[in-house]
């Protein structure tokens, strides 16, 4: 299992929505969500091709507590199912 977390959401909304999206961050636009959203778009691509089946989970909620602990609640976001298509 992989767990990912992304560290600059927000540098990297700011930087493809420029100044206008430094404002909108936290108030319109959910700079974790967005990225996330994204990531899973570009990883399902990728998992297809390599013939990968995955589970693709988004959720709000865990942090890193220390090096080696998750803590929890947990809120799914989104999530998707990447399936190969049998010819």
């Amino acid at each position: 299992m992989l767990i990912i977390e992304v560290t600059n959401a927000r540098e990297v909304v700011r930087k493809r929505l420029g100044r206008l999206g430094e404002r909108l961050i936290g108030k319109v636009v959910n700079a974790e969500a967005q990225v996330e959203k994204s990531l899973i778009q570009e990883m399902e691509t990728a998992f297809k091709e390599f013939g990968i089946e995955a589970r693709i989970v988004s959720v709000q909620g865990p942090e890193f507590v220390g090096e080696n602990s998750l803590g929890f609640p947990l809120e799914v976001r989104a999530e998707r199912h990447v399936k190969i298509d049998d010819e």
